[in-house]
């Protein structure tokens, strides 16, 4: 009887249980949120920077693009119109450039559908592709007529 827990300290039992499961659990969510916090760390430091959204990458594509057409010099307008058709690729520039952020900052999201049906266009193209690489690249094994020998070409009855 001795050993019997009293009400009172049946109660105060309880919640040191469940407060030393609290504690488990958060020390679990913290050690999990570390450990994942130090994985991201080390695959930065391995690959780089991860990719932004589809809208932040079209947005560096276009300003790479425009920083390369800048750059460029004509070798076919020769020296006196390369001032001139250097101010007219960084006015059309400036234009496209104009045009598409708008479009970028009103839709967002947009391009990251876009990116991410075109990788199921692309999945679905790669599978069509093997499976008739599959069918094209498997021999017939059946003998032919006259005891042929099974071979990589087609017998043509021209009769």
């Amino acid at each position: 009887m001795s050993e019997e827990l009293r009400p009172s300290d049946a109660a105060s039992g309880q919640e040191a249980v469940d407060e030393v499961r609290a504690t488990d659990a958060d020390a679990w969510a913290t050690a999990c949120a570390e450990d994942l916090a130090a994985e991201k760390a080390r695959r930065r430091a391995s690959y780089g920077p991860p990719p932004g959204s589809a809208a932040e990458e079209l947005r560096k594509l276009v300003d790479a693009v425009s920083d390369k057409l800048s750059s460029l010099q004509s070798p076919l307008l020769g020296a006196v119109a390369g001032p001139a058709a250097q101010q007219v690729v960084q006015q059309v520039v400036q234009q496209a450039k104009a045009a598409v952020e708008p479009v970028i900052e009103r839709n967002p999201d947009v391009f990251d559908h876009l990116a991410a049906a075109g990788n199921e266009l692309l999945a679905a193209y790669r599978s069509a592709v093997q499976a008739q690489e599959q069918r094209w690249t498997q021999r017939d094994t059946k003998p032919r007529e006259g005891g042929e020998e099974a071979g990589p070409g087609e017998r043509i009855d021209l009769d």
